[in-house]
């Protein structure tokens, strides 16, 4: 399953960029998140590790690490997500008064999940959206 979501905000590509690699902030943003914590030593970047806990489409641990880390420019995870295993980019462009935001997924399904994954590729973009959206909102009121 891939897909991609773009939006622009009213911030710059550091400020995005910041918020987005502060992933202890997910919760914030993503509905589905209920808690984000570093599992790994260090500052952010290459090769850092996380665990979160879902609650959507049910209560689960999850792991990623950090795949791509650019600062203002291009941010990459890898992991098991929900469901899937996959990649989330997230890709920034400077804009006049902004910051062109592109959130792409490739992301695999596991077990049952395989079945249902072409139903489920719009509902999962469309959630996606919508955390974009709260993203967005989080930042331009700052």
């Amino acid at each position: 399953m891939r897909f991609s979501n773009s939006l622009t905000i009213g911030r710059s590509p550091e400020d995005v960029f910041n918020f987005l690699a502060a992933f202890e902030n997910v919760p914030q943003w993503n509905y589905a998140i209920v808690e984000t914590h570093k599992t790994s030593e260090g500052p952010v970047g290459m090769g850092t590790t996380y665990r979160q806990i879902r609650s959507l489409p049910s209560r689960g641990e999850e792991t990623f690490r950090v795949i791509e880390f650019d600062p203002d420019r291009r941010l990459a995870i890898h992991g098991d997500l929900g469901s899937f295993e996959g990649t989330l980019t997230y890709e920034l462009e400077p804009l006049r008064g902004g910051t062109r935001l592109t959130n792409s997924a490739e992301l695999e399904a596991h077990g049952l999940m395989k079945l249902a994954a072409p139903i489920a590729a719009g509902k999962v973009r469309e959630a996606v959206a919508a955390n974009l959206e709260r993203l967005k909102e989080i930042l331009e009121q700052g």
